[in-house]
């Protein structure tokens, strides 16, 4: 598919929602809340946007994986199973949103995101530090991997919270863990469903390496920050981020004018 044609200013905003995706995302998730509408705004439709958003996606999520890596925030304990599961779930997941409407997902993921955020905020110690395992990370991975690398091909939004979240109460994970352990897990769905979206010339490969450009220098100034700071830091950037997502989706499930 041939590059489309941007104004300079387009490109700029393209540069600047990279930055800060990659910034929000190494941290909190949520990245795609920034950069999926930047790509629509600079004319890109919509099979286009998705593609090339997993494209700049994964550019940053690979560098804010390796920065928790070599911080000994990711562990490979259950990825044997888990990267497998994701990626073949998060195929599926890219192959059916090409052929169907995400209407429901819209109208539900934001009533389970509310109860994921009202948890959190009630429970303060959640993730401070390493607690009580509630399943195997085997079984873990294989359903979340599943589940979570799906709904990623598919639709998308939520995504890092669902498996940061999952983490915390089913493993025990401390926060900064279970972020750098997300970072894993979401590579590989970025990595899957870019190969889908590839594969039937949905990328726009210029401009996603431009902005993928630019998130990586997010990523890696984010995960740093978030590395530095700690679970208290990274909480109130799951909260804020986490919220934002529900108003955004509560706002184009029920709100927008068709």
């Amino acid at each position: 598919m041939p590059e489309l044609v941007l104004e300079p200013s387009a490109w700029l905003l393209i540069a600047l929602a990279g930055f800060a995706a990659g910034f929000i995302d190494s941290i909190a998730g949520g990245g795609g809340m920034i950069s999926l509408p930047a790509l629509l705004t600079a004319g890109l439709p919509p099979h286009l946007a998705l593609g090339t958003n997993k494209l700049q996606s994964a550019l940053g999520t690979s560098f804010s994986t390796a920065n928790y890596a070599a911080r000994r925030l990711v562990t490979a304990d259950g990825l044997a199973v888990g990267i497998p599961a994701t990626a073949l779930a998060a195929f599926a997941g890219a192959w059916l949103v090409t052929r169907m409407s995400a209407d429901l997902l819209v109208r539900t993921i934001p009533w389970l995101l509310i109860a994921i955020f009202v948890f959190v905020l009630l429970v303060p110690k959640l993730g401070v530090q390493r607690g009580r395992a509630r399943m195997g990370s085997a079984g873990f991975y294989c359903a979340f991997g599943l589940l979570l690398g799906f709904y990623d091909g598919f639709f998308g939004p939520g995504t890092g919270t669902f498996w940061t979240f999952g983490f915390l109460l089913l493993l025990g994970y401390t926060l900064p863990h279970a972020t750098g352990q997300t970072k894993t897990v979401n590579l590989t769905s970025n990595v899957a469903s870019l190969v889908w979206f590839a594969w039937h010339g949905e990328v726009a490969w210029l401009l996603g390496l431009a902005m993928g450009g630019a998130n990586v220098c997010g990523a890696l100034v984010g995960s740093s920050l978030a590395i530095k700071r700690g679970a208290a830091f990274i909480r109130v950037c799951f909260l804020a981020v986490v919220g934002a997502t529900i108003l955004r989706l509560l706002w184009r499930a029920w709100f927008a004018p068709a």
